[in-house]
């Protein structure tokens, strides 16, 4: 006897380490299941950037490059 598996997908909350399924797959799944947790990590993220775009740097020494000099590859 082969088993085939499907995939059902929904997003829920775990509470007092329950996971409630939602009533419209209720009737589709019975017997032994297989469970994959996949939980979003929300990233730190550096506030580098930001701080910098707020508060800029002010060099009176600094020249921008010109186009030409964006393009060119020599030394």
């Amino acid at each position: 006897m082969s088993e085939t598996m499907i995939a059902i997908e929904f997003h829920t909350q775990i509470k007092d380490g329950a996971i409630e399924i939602p009533a419209a797959y209720r009737d589709q799944l019975s017997g032994t299941v297989r469970i994959i947790i996949l939980r979003t990590e929300h990233q730190k993220t550096s506030k580098i950037i930001e701080r910098v775009l707020q508060h800029p740097i002010h060099d009176p020494t600094f020249t921008p490059l010109r186009r030409d000099d964006v393009y060119n590859r020599e030394g």
